[in-house]
C-alpha cells in the first residue's frame, strides 16, 4: 500500500482524508512523526501556503506528501477570514472563538441578514523529493447561519450550510459532507491524478485538478517557508 503524508497535526483534517481514499493509502501525518516541524503558513494565498507544506516537507522524508490549505470566504467580510481561517480570532483561538468573532463581524457589516453567501475552499499540493507534482482545488457554496447548529465537523461547520442542503455541514453525517465538501473534491481531483505516479512524475507535471494549479517552477510558486 502507497503511504501518503500529510503535512498536518490536524486530526480532523486527517480523519477526512482516511475515509475518502479508504484503502488506497496508508495514511499519516505529523502526530506520526514528531520529529518533524510544521511549516509556517507565511503565504498570501491557500495554493502558497500548500505547496510550503508539500515541497519543504518532501525534501525531509521518502514518502509522497500533501501540503494543505484551506478556510472559509465570507462575500460580506470581503472574503475573510480566508486564509486566516483557523487564527481569526487570534493565533490560539477555539474553534467557537472563531465563529463568534465571524458572527460579530457580519453582525456589524450585515444587520439585516442579506449577505451571508460564502465558500469554503482548500487548496491541496502534493510534493516528494522536494518536487511540486500538482496542485488540486476544491470549492464549496453556501451561506453563513446564526445561530450554530451541529455536532459532527468541526472548525466552522456549525455556521456553514453548503448549497442545496437545509442543514449545515456539523448537522450532516460524515458520509455526505465527505461526498460534497471542498475538501473531498480536491482530494478526489488528487487521487485522480495519483496512478500517473506510476508511469513517473512527468505525468502530474503542470499542475494538478482544480484550477490555478501550479506546475514544478510555475511562475509566482512560493520559495522555501520557514520551519518553525
Amino acid at each position: 500500500m502507497r503511504q501518503l503524508l500529510l503535512a498536518t497535526r490536524n486530526a480532523h483534517k486527517t480523519r477526512e482524508f482516511t475515509e475518502i481514499l479508504r484503502d488506497e493509502f496508508h495514511v499519516s501525518d505529523l502526530v506520526e512523526a514528531q520529529n518533524i516541524p510544521e511549516i509556517k503558513e507565511t503565504g498570501r494565498t491557500f495554493a502558497e501556503n500548500a505547496i510550503a507544506k508539500a515541497v519543504n516537507l518532501s525534501r525531509a522524508v521518502v514518502d509522497l506528501v500533501v501540503g494543505e490549505d484551506s478556510g472559509l470566504e465570507v462575500d460580506a467580510l470581503d472574503g475573510a477570514p480566508g486564509i486566516r481561517s483557523a487564527r481569526y480570532a487570534g493565533e490560539n483561538a477555539t474553534a467557537r472563538d472563531n465563529i463568534e468573532k465571524l458572527l460579530r463581524a457580519l453582525a456589524r457589516s450585515d444587520p439585516d441578514r442579506t449577505r451571508r453567501s460564502a465558500r469554503f475552499r482548500c487548496v491541496l499540493a502534493l510534493a516528494r523529493g522536494g518536487k511540486l507534482l500538482g496542485t488540486f482545488e476544491g470549492l464549496i457554496g453556501g451561506i453563513i447561519v446564526d445561530p450554530p447548529r451541529g455536532e459532527n465537523g468541526f472548525g466552522y461547520d456549525p455556521v456553514f450550510a453548503p448549497d442545496g442542503f437545509d442543514k449545515t455541514f456539523a448537522e450532516l453525517p460524515a458520509e455526505v459532507k465527505n461526498r460534497i465538501s471542498h475538501r473531498a473534491q480536491a482530494i478526489r481531483a488528487l487521487r485522480a491524478r495519483l496512478p500517473a505516479l506510476q508511469r513517473g512524475d512527468q505525468g502530474l507535471a503542470g499542475g494538478g485538478g482544480g484550477p490555478g494549479g501550479w506546475g514544478p517552477g510555475a511562475a509566482g510558486a512560493p520559495g522555501p517557508a520557514a520551519l518553525i
